[in-house]
């Protein structure tokens, strides 16, 4: 990155920057989640989305990394800011292949990058508009300046959107009008993920409480997206103008608009909210923390009173359901590379490994790959079923599955002392070191750790930590 490009950076994310107080704004979500629809509309992304993206069986998992991402890239460290921006090229780098149609795609590619700032920025804007706050000439133009920093920071430089606001607008006019499709990708978002989003970690232990919800607040949540779509995207890929999803989406925006200005910082910060959905985020604090303490109380209240079924074993589950809510990290049905890269993609992340690191558990991971294909693989088709995994489960683990657990224990034990600390183990389950994993030591050793991620790993038994991790 050019020593100008750099400075750009630090003084677009100083401290009156407008993306740094929106990514702790819970508000921004919305905004987000609109943007993502018209990202997937691209015809690369959307691609590279269905294919590589665990987004629809781990969503409260996508959604807590790529708030992580946001913060570490608007840091005010601009070491934090360039080792992010360089993390996330070496992940986008990793991902390319052919689309249905035969026509490839690359996580690299400089005008796809370029169109998810141009979607976050105009949904922004759109956000602010809707929320009864609409920007006025000299915060439109901080705001695009910004973005086009992050670009810049990102992809080295921010030629590929215009330098413009009025040449922004034409441009963005332009992909709507003549770029975007209506892809798979669009559908799985708004009818598949909204309407079957898992529940999150709250409430995973009441899944007849989360459904009775998601089945209006799915429906809900997919109208109120659309319905704040612009018009032209709306026509050219053939979604629904549904009556009333106007007045519930304007509704919509002018709540959480209204909630930012007059609720305190600690009912509307983004980290609160997240670790409500997903206790291993350590970032939350504040009320909706109590929330979630006292609802987790009740729940194991609920689960002392209610007697555990007779044929259900804690320590066991079947090689299907392993399959499903472990292995099929992309959830299409097979096993394939995308899903054990998903795997680690979280893993690396979760450590913020050095390119070093990174490389040697990618490295494990495909040698692992490479012996599913020979042992598990019968057809030769490029892909496990659930039946060939069950058919053969019981032959794992096997050397390149003992290679990832290796190369794990290596990459989390950061001081080199063959032992796996309290902290260390923080970093990578983002929870309390637990002494019932280790016998009661002080330390998690590496035969201990490797057990019990290859008892894991390959369906034998459960474990808490790594189920919060991977399933």
């Amino acid at each position: 990155m050019s020593q100008s490009t750099a400075e750009q950076a630090v003084d677009a994310f100083g401290p009156d920057s407008m993306l740094r107080r929106l990514v702790n704004d819970a508000r921004w979500g919305l905004a987000v989640t609109r943007a993502t629809v018209l990202e997937a509309a691209h015809p690369q992304i959307g691609a590279a989305l269905i294919e590589n993206s665990s987004f629809v069986t781990h969503p409260w998992r996508r959604l807590r990394n790529t708030l992580v991402s946001m913060q570490r890239v608007l840091d005010p460290d601009q070491h934090v800011r360039t080792r992010e921006a360089t993390r996330l090229n070496r992940l986008h780098a990793r991902i390319s292949g052919t689309d249905p149609q035969g026509r490839h795609y690359d996580g690299t590619d400089a005008g796809a990058r370029a169109w998810v700032v141009a979607t976050l920025f105009e949904s922004t804007v759109t956000m602010y508009r809707l929320s009864g706050e609409s920007l006025d000439r000299p915060a439109l133009e901080q705001l695009y300046a910004e973005f086009r920093a992050f670009l810049a920071l990102i992809e080295g430089d921010s030629d590929q959107l215009p330098a413009t606001l009025l040449e922004f607008w034409a441009y963005y006019d332009d992909m709507i009008t003549h770029r975007l499709e209506s892809t798979e990708a669009v559908r799985v978002i708004l009818y598949r993920l909204f309407a079957n989003v898992p529940a999150p970690p709250l409430l995973r232990n009441h899944p007849a409480v989360w459904a009775a919800g998601r089945s209006v607040a799915g429906p809900v949540a997919a109208a109120i997206t659309i319905a704040s779509l612009p018009e032209p995207f709306c026509r050219r890929v053939a979604l629904p103008d549904l009556p009333g999803a106007r007045t519930l989406m304007h509704g919509a925006y002018l709540t959480a608009g209204f909630a930012s200005r007059v609720l305190p910082d600690g009912w509307v910060d983004v980290n609160s909210l997240v670790s409500l959905l997903d206790p291993s985020h350590t970032g939350g604090s504040g009320p909706w923390q109590t929330v979630r303490r006292k609802a987790g109380q009740a729940a194991a209240l609920v689960r002392l009173v209610t007697p555990a079924p007779d044929d259900v074993s804690p320590t066991t589950r079947s090689a299907d359901r392993f399959f499903a809510e472990v292995l099929d990290q992309t959830g299409d049905g097979y096993l394939t590379w995308p899903d054990l890269a998903a795997m680690a993609r979280e893993l690396a992340t979760r450590l913020d490994l050095d390119e070093q690191d990174e490389e040697r558990l990618y490295d494990a991971y495909a040698a692992w790959w490479r012996e599913l294909q020979t042992n598990l693989d019968a057809d030769d088709d490029g892909r496990v079923t659930r039946q060939e995994y069950a058919a053969t489960a019981v032959s794992l683990p096997g050397a390149g599955l003992i290679k990832v657990a290796d190369v794990l224990f290596d990459v989390t034990d950061a001081d080199d002392d063959q032992a796996i600390d309290a902290q260390e183990f923080q970093s990578l389950f983002r929870t309390a070191f637990r002494r019932d994993l280790t016998g009661g030591a002080d330390a998690y050793s590496r035969s201990a750790f490797v057990r019990q991620f290859l008892s894991f790993m390959s369906g034998q038994q459960h474990s808490v930590a790594y189920d919060s991790l991977l399933s």
